[in-house]
């Protein structure tokens, strides 16, 4: 299965979150998604923790300096 990738770098800052909360939203139980970002994606993760907590994993993949890549799951 190959996972998906959602590149937000070129994305306008302020329709980030709402295309990340999109992706996860279409994700079924088990499946996962590849965030990459310009920046530490901390914040989402406080977003997806105060909205949907317990319902997603969030494991770093790459932390910077420059390119940010989180594997995001929706939990079964």
């Amino acid at each position: 299965m190959s996972q998906k990738i959602l590149d937000v770098r070129q994305v306008a800052p302020p329709r980030r979150h709402t295309l990340i909360f999109e992706t996860f939203g279409s994700l079924r139980p088990g499946e996962a998604f590849e965030l990459i970002n310009d920046h530490d994606p901390k914040p989402l993760y406080y977003q997806l923790q105060a909205e949907r907590n317990g319902q997603f994993t969030w494991e770093y993949q790459e932390q910077g300096p420059d390119v940010w890549r989180v594997r995001i799951g929706k939990a079964g």
